[in-house]
């Protein structure tokens, strides 16, 4: 039998996994029309909820379109067919979450800019179906992300390549999400502008990167994640260089009080140190809270974004069991007869 075109019972398929394939393709039947009546930039859709399949959609806004992927061979995928694509932490998100860390990537690449309208597609992380979509003008709410009060008006100064921000926000995401060896973790990384950073630290221990070679203390080096894991257990921050290159960590941050920052409710002495050493220097601070696990990004002395992670990881997977108890196919999506 030719499985390729072998169709399937959908008396055995659940109710739940029905209901998540026929929403799924409403938001892609529709998505096209969305961002062309709102003027939207750019739509972002996560490419593991389309069964490895592209948007069907014309041409004008096929070319709005940004695959959101999360392993190595999504990304292949898409090089190979010449389409634009993002990599974004392949840990689950909640649905903000995958549209705040999709939008504040896309602006540290140069992507899109403040003022643009983004459409994105999300759903809940790692079911393989999409049931929200969410347009949103970057800068212009707070909740999705802050506008920032400089002459770039961006996510990053230049100075940080946008591979390093990537990584750091990946780290940052893996220790929110796991922890450390089933603990959770909180974290303080400063990246950039460390002439300005480092009169403004002391050392709380010896510094373990102290006297290493540059190529070997750097960020994007994958061998060295493990250790930036580990060490993160430790009190202080992260200083990282604008290239990736790590300049201390277990590193006390030397600022302004608390009162002098208006944070929101419920954030401690962390986040006040990442928020207050972006405020006199030209750095980004990540920060990794060890209660709820939630990512908070810094610049210019306030948040930009904040990224949770989903609560409720039981009934995730209890969905999980359901929504792959067979093998999906993807329906089509037609095209209106005006679009062909």
């Amino acid at each position: 039998m030719d499985t390729d075109n072998q169709m399937y019972d959908d008396s055995q398929v659940s109710p739940a996994a029905q209901s998540a394939e026929t929403v799924t393709c409403s938001l892609l039947r529709h998505v096209g029309e969305i961002a062309e009546e709102c003027g939207a930039t750019a739509i972002f859709v996560y490419f593991d909820a389309l069964d490895d399949q592209p948007l069907t959609l014309p041409e004008p806004i096929r070319q709005k379109v940004c695959y959101l992927t999360k392993t190595t061979a999504e990304e292949q995928i898409q090089q190979d067919r010449g389409a634009r694509f993002l990599r974004v932490p392949n840990v689950p998100l909640t649905r903000t979450g995958q549209v705040k860390i999709a939008i504040f990537l896309a602006l540290a690449r140069g992507l899109i800019k403040q003022g643009d309208k983004i459409v994105s597609l999300s759903g809940i992380a790692a079911s393989g179906s999409l049931d929200t979509i969410i347009v949103t003008e970057v800068g212009r709410e707070y909740e999705m992300f802050a506008t920032v009060q400089s002459d770039a008006a961006g996510a990053a100064p230049s100075h940080i390549t946008p591979e390093v921000i990537d990584r750091v926000i990946q780290i940052a995401s893996e220790l929110g999400s796991e922890g450390r060896e089933g603990k959770p973790v909180g974290a303080l990384f400063v990246v950039g502008d460390v002439n300005r950073v480092r009169p403004l630290t002391r050392q709380f221990m010896l510094n373990p990167f102290q006297g290493y070679p540059e190529e070997n203390r750097n960020i994007l080096d994958h061998s060295l994640e493990e250790t930036v894991k580990e060490l993160a257990a430790l009190d202080g921050a992260f200083v990282i260089r604008g290239d990736g290159v790590i300049e201390s960590c277990g590193t006390y941050l030397k600022t302004a009080s608390q009162e002098e920052f208006e944070l929101p409710q419920g954030l401690g002495a962390r986040h006040h140190a990442a928020a207050a050493i972006t405020a006199v220097t030209d750095s980004i601070s990540v920060t990794v809270s060890e209660s709820t696990g939630t990512i908070t990004i810094f610049r210019g002395g306030t948040v930009l974004t904040e990224i949770e992670k989903p609560r409720s990881l039981g009934e995730r997977a209890k969905f999980m069991s359901r929504k792959h108890a067979r093998p999906r196919r993807r329906k089509k999506v037609p095209l209106k007869p005006d679009e062909a």
